[in-house]
């Protein structure tokens, strides 16, 4: 195996190949990129092949390649879990969310939370419950980007984080939704190349038999490799993170961006059908990837190099296929980063830009160019805030942290988005109250939970017992939302309601 921890030099080609190539893409973005609607939402010019592999990519994160990968190489097969948690949230998307999404909004998923209602307490809430769901999931994806260029290149792990944020700026800063969609294309088809290569190379080592893995895994490590409970062993918290990874989903607001690139609302469904397909596909390749790493690097060895787990997939290609092709996956991996950190920090700077400045504070009529202006701060003092993050929470598995960010999102989001599209008797006040209540009680019990209280702060116990707060949060948003708006009443609700209903069924303004 090659020596880990020192520069690579073939790594260090392919990383600068890639950031060539994205740089290209960013400048010809950035030569059409004029208007807020070009820097939000691309001029609505993605076609629903493009966007499914965007929203593919977009999807396919660091937690999914290195952090489920890991999470399989160390605790079997428990980590099955995320994969299948994260794609059967797609159906919710394709059946309840995309179509009603791109025919009632604009720019953001709070666009259609306050289509019929007052639109200054909606935005400030839905901003807050954006921006929380959008710092969790930097954090996962920073913690990845910092482990994989310390290990690939050999330089500080803060350094690594400071080169993530200066690249990612400049592909959202100059480049907008454009920029970001093509670099997650970019990203998605050599994310999917790469792992199918690592796969088959896996599978060759055993005949071509996934069965043969397996079985290779349980008879070194025991038959408790390949049965639940070594990971999730209470099933309370089990359910609640398979609620938060299936619902949290639809509550993504990078995701939900993606449903306004596209000209009409079929071509939003069609992405999501292409983006199914292309998730599914993945995943299966990681569980593969996973239990390769178990039986041929060893969970010791792993965790020995990153205690989180995150490094199996590139010590794997290490291991089947020497420097070349560790540094084209250890430079795959890093593009994923990339490309899902500049779709965040996107959302995040619609949600301060679009829904906080311009709808509150300019009420809704920014001087020419001002909202445009102001997404570009955003988007660098986010960026910034990731680096700082990343530091903060070195060495924690990328994609449990995720499942975090998923639980708000399930519980901020979510909610507040299916009342106000399907339920006529939502209130303004009831829809803020979700928002405000799933977001808050998400992280509180993170904060009282065994993640934070024994995990990280080393107290013996924790005051809550569950590792993911989904399965409190959810309804507790759910049944805010429906008591607030029954105490509560609005004049020409009924009828902004029908209105809206018209607009969502017919794509009508």
């Amino acid at each position: 195996m090659p020596t880990l921890g020192s520069p690579n030099v073939i790594s260090i080609v392919f990383f600068f190949v890639f950031i060539a190539i994205t740089m290209g893409i960013t400048y010809w973005a950035a030569l059409r990129t004029k208007t807020t609607e070009h820097f939000y939402a691309a001029g609505r010019s993605i076609s629903a092949g493009q966007n499914g592999f965007a929203l593919a990519g977009d999807y396919m994160s660091a937690a999914s390649f290195l952090g489920i990968a890991g999470l399989v190489s160390t605790t079997g097969f428990d980590g099955l879990i995320y994969s299948t948690g994260w794609l059967v949230g797609w159906p919710i998307v394709l059946f309840l969310i995309a179509e009603p999404l791109r025919n009632l909004g604009k720019y953001t998923f709070a666009d259609v939370v306050a289509l019929r209602m007052r639109e200054t307490p909606v935005r400030i809430a839905a901003a807050i419950g954006t921006l929380v769901t959008v710092l969790f999931y930097l954090i996962a994806q920073m913690v990845g980007a910092g482990g994989l260029i310390k290990l690939m290149f050999g330089i500080p792990y803060e350094l690594a984080l400071t080169i993530v944020g200066v690249v990612m700026i400049g592909y959202v800063l100059f480049g907008g939704m454009l920029a970001t969609t093509w670099v997650q294309i970019v990203k998605a088809v050599l994310l999917l190349s790469g792992a199918f290569i690592l796969a088959v190379l896996v599978l060759l080592k055993f005949g071509g038999s996934p069965l043969a893995l397996f079985a290779a895994a349980a008879d070194k490590y025991g038959a408790g490799v390949l049965a639940p409970g070594k990971l999730v062993s209470n099933p309370l918290d089990t359910i609640s993170l398979g609620l938060a990874l299936m619902f949290g989903t639809a509550g993504l607001p990078h995701i939900l961006m993606r449903f306004y690139t596209v000209p009409d609302a079929r071509a939003a469904r069609t992405s999501v059908f292409y983006a199914t397909g292309l998730i599914g596909f993945f995943y299966l390749l990681t569980f593969i990837l996973g239990f390769g790493a178990m039986v041929l690097v060893g969970p010791e060895t792993i965790t020995g190099v990153d205690k989180g787990g995150n490094m199996a997939a590139p010590l794997l290609a290490a291991y089947l296929g020497g420097t070349p092709f560790l540094g084209f996956i250890a430079a795959v991996a890093f593009a994923t980063i990339l490309a899902v950190v500049a779709g965040l920090t996107l959302s995040g700077a619609a949600a301060l830009s679009h829904d906080l400045w311009a709808s509150v504070v300019r009420k809704g009529e920014p001087a020419p160019g001002e909202e445009l202006r102001v997404a570009k701060v955003a988007t660098l003092g986010l960026g910034i805030f990731a680096v700082i993050l990343g530091i903060t929470f070195k060495g924690q598995n990328v994609a449990f942290m995720v499942s975090l960010a998923f639980a708000i999102a399930a519980s901020a989001n979510f909610p507040a988005l299916v009342l106000s599209i399907f339920w006529g008797r939502c209130t303004t006040a009831g829809a803020v109250a979700s928002m405000l209540i799933g977001t808050v009680s998400a992280l509180a019990l993170i904060y009282l939970s065994p993640t934070i209280q024994v995990d990280i702060l080393r107290h013996e116990g924790a005051f809550f017992p569950l590792k993911n707060p989904a399965l409190v949060t959810i309804p507790l948003s759910f049944a805010s939302g429906i008591i607030v708006s029954l105490m509560t009443r609005e004049k020409g609700s009924a009828d902004r309601f029908a209105s809206a209903e018209r607009r969502m069924m017919l794509g009508v303004e």
